[in-house]
């Protein structure tokens, strides 16, 4: 996925709209900041989710961090090839690196995430 194409949030999650469904992942700049990712712990199909609550988590040898819902909805999909091969979160962290489809209650919510522009610039402000 062209990530000028993707919304992000605060939380480094980003989201490619399609119509009623958002799928949802992690940037790449958190996959580098996590460094050695060793295990993530996937949302169910048929969660329910919700902005700043966490669906998941991903542990590196540094941290363990959570992956928040950045939009209501329910999750409808889950990348299960993560759970044998964590290195798609390394080496393709827009595209098959993916963690959730999610079924969106409101797909006006996105249009509140940043732009990718936008999360690259608070990146860098937040000292980055």
């Amino acid at each position: 996925m062209n990530p000028e194409e993707l919304r992000f949030a605060r939380t480094h999650e980003w989201i490619a709209l399609d119509g009623e469904t958002a799928t949802l992942g992690i940037s790449e700049f958190a996959v580098r900041q996590l460094t050695d990712i060793v295990h993530i712990e996937l949302p169910q199909v048929g969660d329910r989710v919700s902005p700043g609550k966490a669906l998941g988590e991903v542990e590196s040898v540094k941290a363990v961090s959570d992956i928040y819902a950045p939009v209501h909805g329910e999750v409808i999909a889950v990348n299960d090839a993560l759970a044998s091969d964590l290195n798609l979160l390394t080496e393709s962290a827009f595209g098959e690196g993916w963690i959730a489809r999610i079924r969106l209650q409101d797909a006006g919510e996105a249009e509140q995430m940043m732009t990718y522009r936008q999360y690259q610039e608070h990146c860098e402000s937040a000292g980055h």
